[in-house]
């Protein structure tokens, strides 16, 4: 016989060795299954609200001890610390039901075959009234996406999806909360940046917008605002840094070149963020947690911009709403019902429309001090039910108009071609054609 017929014979010889010892293991292998075994089994089915504490064994000696009060997990084994509510929330989500694929052996004798003697995974489940669960998981099931599984209270072994393990394989810093600040952006009252020369302090008006209250009361750009707080939030510990990396990161904290301090306050507590740089990179130490954790250079920039570029160089507030009155140089554009009128007389309303876009989009260039000297042009837009009114005055300057909104201290520098485009717009305002 040749070497290339004896090499398959042995191939073949092997694989048939192999798939006797797989039968020999589990005997029901390939045999028809039961409607009990085909259909898809519920294992458990534990709603959110029911459970107070969650325990997580795993076969190398590690738990993760979850408790739930006053409505917030928390970390209380093997170190207390802030649980990550979102990363306990995948896991809740998982029990409502726990359900496996198959039955593999309803009336198990030894179930070291199954890997479940010592369990890779065991999940022990504490009810409200006092009633308990576990879970325990297995080896994994031979050539599939399937893990041996049991279930306290019930003798049999099952076959459940990978996946339904891996929601409960969670070690220590998979359920840290890893953020670096953790105020709620919804009941912030005031923000502090102290930034290079700048010192800002941003609060809320009587629109329940972003303001900036020093170093002078001006309106502040909430896109930018916002921004900063989305970054700050999004600022989180590196658990998974070395030794090495994280005694780095505490040395480059404590030698770099500050950056900006912030204060964020809410009417229970009050953050404090302290950042500094090292070389081209960022290093962030917050009141809330201990140690210096490398930052993102799109948070550290952000916090390095100038007062400017978080005040709002929209010269009108209306925003996405249309306004319910418009005066220009004396003409005043009433809205009523779905008609603009001007001195009673219905007025074509895609014109009026182009204007108000205009009007939303006219935006300085740049801010001043001083320069205003006589008023050459006047709009007022009156908005959101008339809770709103903006009165804008223009003078021209030889490089375009300084604008002034009302009596705010604040002079904004603005395109001329911008202006005497709403100017002239607004004069070629025609009445509707008559249908």
């Amino acid at each position: 016989m040749s070497t290339k017929k004896l090499l398959i014979a042995a191939i073949v010889l092997a694989a048939l060795s192999g798939l006797l010892w797989w039968s020999n293991k589990h005997p029901d292998w390939g045999k028809e299954k039961s409607k009990d075994e085909a259909e898809t089994q519920v294992l458990l089915n534990v709603s959110d609200v029911a459970l107070d504490r969650i325990d997580i064994h795993k076969k190398d000696g590690s738990q993760v001890s979850l408790e739930r009060k006053a409505g917030k997990w928390s970390i209380t084994a093997p170190v207390p610390y802030p649980a990550d509510q979102d990363a306990v929330a995948s896991i809740t989500s998982t029990l409502s039901p726990v359900n496996a694929d198959s039955v593999v052996d309803p009336k198990p004798g030894d179930v070291t075959k199954y890997g479940l003697t010592n369990p890779t995974v065991s999940v022990s489940l504490h009810e409200k009234g006092g009633r308990s669960d576990q879970l325990w998981f297995g080896d994994d099931v031979p050539g599939a996406s399937l893990v041996y599984v049991r279930v306290s209270g019930n003798p049999k072994v099952y076959a459940a999806a990978s996946s339904l393990k891996t929601s409960f394989d969670k070690s220590l810093n998979d359920l840290r909360d890893k953020r670096l600040l953790t105020f709620d952006q919804g009941q912030l009252t005031r923000i502090n940046l102290l930034a290079g020369k700048s010192d800002i302090e941003f609060g809320k008006n009587s629109q329940s917008e972003w303001a900036i209250v020093q170093p002078q009361p001006y309106r502040a750009d909430n896109f930018q605002v916002e921004e900063l707080l989305r970054k700050l939030s999004d600022a989180k510990m590196d658990l998974s840094a070395s030794a090495a990396e994280s005694e780095k990161a505490q040395h480059s904290f404590a030698s770099g070149k500050p950056v900006a301090t912030v204060k964020l306050t809410d009417s229970a507590s009050t953050q404090t963020f302290e950042v500094r740089k090292e070389g081209e990179d960022y290093f962030g130490k917050s009141s809330i947690v201990d140690g210096a954790y490398k930052l993102s250079v799109d948070l550290g920039k952000q916090l390095e911009k100038p007062l400017d570029d978080f005040r709002n160089k929209k010269i009108f507030d209306f925003g996405f709403t249309d306004p319910n009155r418009i005066e220009i140089q004396g003409k005043a554009f009433i809205k009523s019902g779905s008609d603009w009128k001007l001195d009673g007389k219905t007025m074509d309303s895609a014109a009026v429309q182009a204007l108000i876009d205009q009007l939303r989009e006219l935006t300085a260039t740049s801010f001043a001090t001083e320069g205003f000297t006589t008023s050459n042009a006047f709009i007022a837009v009156v908005s959101n039910d008339g809770k709103r009114t903006e009165k804008v005055e223009f003078s021209k300057t030889p490089d375009g108009y300084l604008s002034r909104r009302g009596v705010e201290p604040s002079l904004y520098r603005v395109d001329a071609k911008a202006v005497n485009d709403i100017l002239e717009a607004s004069s070629k305002v025609k009445p509707a054609a008559k249908k």
